[in-house]
């Protein structure tokens, strides 16, 4: 996004040198080292690949300076600022005599020991791939290869399968005369590659229910005047269904989930994303981090916080990071109910129509009969592929039950 420094300059240690934008916020990224900064290799306004150097600084060793040249356009893990900064090759367990050690003479990324750890690999076998990264060292592309070679009977049930079908060409729309023509800004053309990625991998199905929030409503009527003079944050119903959602993915850890391969990531936290629109009309989700842990105050303060933050686009990367589990309330347009995607890698999500008043059987002690109630409905979107019907009926009912008991005689 913006340079800090041009080439030539002096750097010191932690200075800022450029502005980057990733995923959906803008972060500052400091320099490692001392030195001077030899090439910017990228313009501001150009977008490298993740793992490319973007800027030289030569720190006066010339023992390493040689690596400046082998590390170009390979990937790593992560924006790489070059420098004389290498990591020392460092202890990783292997499986050799019943130890877990591998030697010591490659490098070995903790996202490519997960990685092949995922895959089947133990460490022992790790140090037999060949790497083709920096100094020999193992990347993604590398384990994929690896498994292909390793277990060919694996793609034996592709032989033989029909060649696909070309997809038809579809003719992109032209602009007729009067028609506006308006570029994707970046944030847009994040969220639009998310949700594709998003419905290619995850089956989507929605279960919907309605809840009877009249209590609640009651309550917060009651509450929220006092809570504003004292606290000057507004109650609004968000914390109110987040801390319901909370309560409900504590009895129902299987929705709390993410899907790495064929394994499932059941998440010791709770952290619970809140979808925020933002006033050019872009979306971003902001995270409450161990919602379960939270009272309804405190709750209430972080939540106006971090909506405050996104419009002002002030949040930091880990305002918006390491979700489980994502609301989005729709209701605040008046809508009855809706679909959304799921924001990977969570496993679910969960829309909160708008309140309405309807006419709802209600229990007396006569038996049923009928009262103005405020309802809203509630649904929920879940991956197919490990919560099935029964699972996100169940989470789904305990959210309502939550609601509907809700506490009006709490103080707050």
């Amino acid at each position: 996004m913006r340079w800090h420094v041009s080439q030539g300059d002096r750097v010191t240690v932690d200075q800022p040198l450029l502005d980057v934008a990733t995923d959906k916020v803008d972060s500052e990224i400091p320099s490692p080292v001392a030195g001077t900064v030899v090439r910017l290799v990228y313009n501001e306004g150009e977008i490298p690949r993740v793992g490319q150097v973007i800027a030289v600084i030569d720190t006066g060793k010339e023992s390493k300076a040689e690596k400046v040249e082998k590390v170009q356009d390979k990937k790593a893990e992560g924006i790489l600022i070059q420098s004389d900064l290498f990591p020392e090759p460092e202890e990783v367990p292997s499986e050799i005599n019943g130890k877990d050690t591998l030697s010591d003479e490659k490098f070995i990324s903790p996202f490519v020991r997960f990685l092949a750890a995922q895959r089947g690999i133990p460490a022992f076998e790790l140090k037999q791939v060949r790497g083709t990264g920096l100094d020999g060292r193992i990347t993604k592309d590398d384990i994929k290869n690896y498994i292909v070679n390793r277990n060919p009977q694996e793609n034996l049930m592709d032989q033989g399968k029909p060649e696909p079908e070309p997809r038809p060409v579809i003719q992109e729309p032209r602009p007729e005369e009067g028609d506006e023509v308006v570029e994707m800004d970046r944030l847009r053309k994040i969220i639009a590659g998310r949700m594709l990625r998003s419905k290619k991998t995850s089956p989507h199905v929605t279960s919907f229910l309605e809840a009877d929030v009249t209590l609640m409503s009651e309550w917060r009527d009651r509450t929220k005047s006092g809570f504003f003079s004292r606290e000057k944050v507004k109650l609004t119903f968000t914390p109110l269904f987040v801390e319901s959602v909370a309560r409900a993915l504590k009895d129902f850890p299987r929705i709390n989930v993410s899907l790495a391969g064929e394994q499932i990531i059941v998440h010791k936290n709770i952290n619970i994303g809140i979808a925020t629109a933002l006033p050019d009309g872009n979306l971003i989700v902001p995270v409450i981090r161990n919602a379960d842990r939270e009272n309804l105050g405190g709750m209430a303060h972080k939540i106006a916080d971090l909506a405050e933050r996104a419009r002002n686009n002030t949040l930091q990367l880990q305002d918006i990071s390491g979700g489980t589990f994502t609301v989005t309330n729709i209701g605040q347009y008046n809508n009855l109910t809706g679909t959304p995607i799921i924001n990977q890698p969570e496993s679910a999500i969960l829309a909160i129509g708008t309140i309405i008043k309807k006419p709802w059987a209600v229990r007396t002690a006569q038996g049923y009969g009928l009262a103005v109630r405020d309802i809203t409905m509630l649904s929920l979107t879940y991956d197919h592929r490990i919560i099935d019907g029964a699972l996100g009926g169940g989470f789904l009912s305990k959210v309502v039950w939550y609601i509907e008991n809700f506490d009006a005689t709490r103080e707050i």
